[in-house]
């Protein structure tokens, strides 16, 4: 049966186009930021009956590695991988116009990948880690995709509320699946498990699940994409290196477009670097009460996801009024101002507060940075796939970056702290280059 198609800017459309966002969004809280950080730490960290760490070195491969290294040398390698297929990839959807497809291939990849997360033991680490790293390139390399279907589903003057509309079901839907699986892991002996081990395992399971299941509405409305004439499969690869120079020679040539990517680059390596620390932080710098740190952490990721809903739709309006450059450059003021307070905390109830704060700005700086790119596409522009890998390049660049220099500087000051007021540099640089952009070119 074939599909039926919608015009730009239908709300049919629109609304399976954001409802992927409650598909996808469970697996960076679930598993990149809530239960597997948890999971991963309590399998390869040995404390003594006071709470001490006796040893948190794992052999992978017959080499001692730290268990905090091992896992983020596996994240960084995977953002390397996805900084380098997904431009041409992006060529490749274009030429063929089958973006849809490639979206689906990274989806499935990365909700199986996390299916198998529910194997992951000391015993079948290699296994483990695996899944790990193609759940990341699954997730990013659909992301891709996704995001370059918004200016082909959303006409100029919809973009911020729709991306808004995105970010919103995705913090949304992840809460939902969060609480599901805390409520199944903190009570599991009223469901009949023996320990937390299992239903752990089984939230794992239940994210892969969720992310294909409500994937298909999606896809049930969203466009194929754009063929260019008859497919030659000999010359896809040349072709797909093809459609990443014309798409490269177009920002390049494009004052806006590349002036806006390079301030994004900027100020988004420090916000995604904090995102990523953030747990870190909390851990190693804040005085808990013995006990409650876990839950603590959980309390302030999930206060982060429902304030940032605030922050996306605050901002998508904001933006009507006052332009989403100028916009920008204020969240980039507040991100600083968050980083000098972060950098004086100690308590518990000042690390919520921190948190409260990142998520405004956290929802409001993801949704409005990814409405504002897509603005400066040109409306009759159809290999959208490859604009915005090169945007995701950008951020995956950054934080390849940003993980680098938080490390570095905490290793030599001896302090996490300390890398957290250096990104302030990043904001600062950010606002700089929006400005600059702000007054060479028209409003956006």
């Amino acid at each position: 049966m074939e599909q039926k198609t919608f015009p730009k800017g239908h709300k049919k459309l629109i609304n399976a186009w954001a409802f992927y966002d409650w598909a996808n969004s469970v697996y960076p809280l679930v598993v990149s930021s809530a239960i597997f950080p948890i999971y991963y730490g309590a399998l390869t960290i040995l404390k003594d009956d006071d709470g001490l760490v006796i040893k948190d070195t794992v052999n992978f491969l017959g080499f001692d590695f730290n268990n905090d290294a091992l896992i983020s040398y596996v994240t960084a390698l995977a953002f390397v991988v996805i900084s380098i297929i997904s431009p041409l990839l992006g060529g490749i959807s274009d030429y063929m116009g089958n973006k849809k497809n490639f979206m689906k291939f990274f989806n499935y990849l990365g909700a199986i990948s996390c299916i198998g997360l529910f194997w992951f033991s000391l015993e079948n680490l290699w296994f483990g880690l695996l899944c790990y790293f193609f759940g990341l390139i699954g997730f990013w390399g659909s992301i891709v995709f996704y995001n370059s279907y918004l200016p082909d589903i959303a006409l100029k003057d919809q973009q911020d509320r729709v991306s808004a509309k995105g970010y919103t079901l995705g913090y949304m839907g992840s809460v939902i699946l969060l609480v599901c699986c805390l409520i199944l892991i903190l009570f599991h002996s009223s469901f009949g498990f023996v320990s937390e081990s299992l239903p752990t395992r089984i939230s794992f399971i239940l994210t892969g699940v969720w992310w294909i299941v409500f994937s298909q509405y999606t896809y049930a409305y969203l466009p194929k994409g754009n063929r260019k004439g008859k497919i030659k499969t000999k010359d896809l690869l040349l072709n797909g290196f093809r459609e990443l120079k014309t798409t490269y020679t177009k920002i390049k040539t494009s004052y806006a477009m590349g002036s806006y990517l390079k301030a994004f680059f900027v100020y988004s390596t420090a916000v995604q670097t904090i995102m990523l620390i953030a747990t870190y932080f909390g851990v190693g710098e804040i005085q808990w009460p013995k006990g409650e740190s876990t839950t603590g952490l959980i309390v302030s990721i999930l206060l982060i996801q429902l304030v940032a809903i605030v922050g996306a739709n605050a901002a998508s309006r904001l933006a009507e009024s006052y332009g989403n450059i100028n916009l920008l450059i204020w969240i980039n003021t507040i991100w600083i101002g968050i980083c000098v307070y972060a950098f004086f905390i100690t308590q518990p109830m000042q690390f919520y507060i921190t948190a409260f704060f990142v998520g405004l700005v956290m929802g409001a700086i993801q949704s409005l940075s990814r409405s504002t790119f897509s603005k400066y596409i040109p409306d009759d522009e159809k290999d959208t796939a490859s604009f915005f890998s090169f945007y995701e390049v950008t951020e995956k660049v950054g934080i390849v970056i940003g993980m680098f220099l938080y490390g570095f500087i905490a290793q030599i000051t001896g302090s996490i702290r300390n890398a957290i007021l250096f990104l302030i540099l990043f904001f600062i640089g950010g606002i700089f280059l929006l400005f600059r952009l702000k007054v060479q070119t028209k409003k956006v």
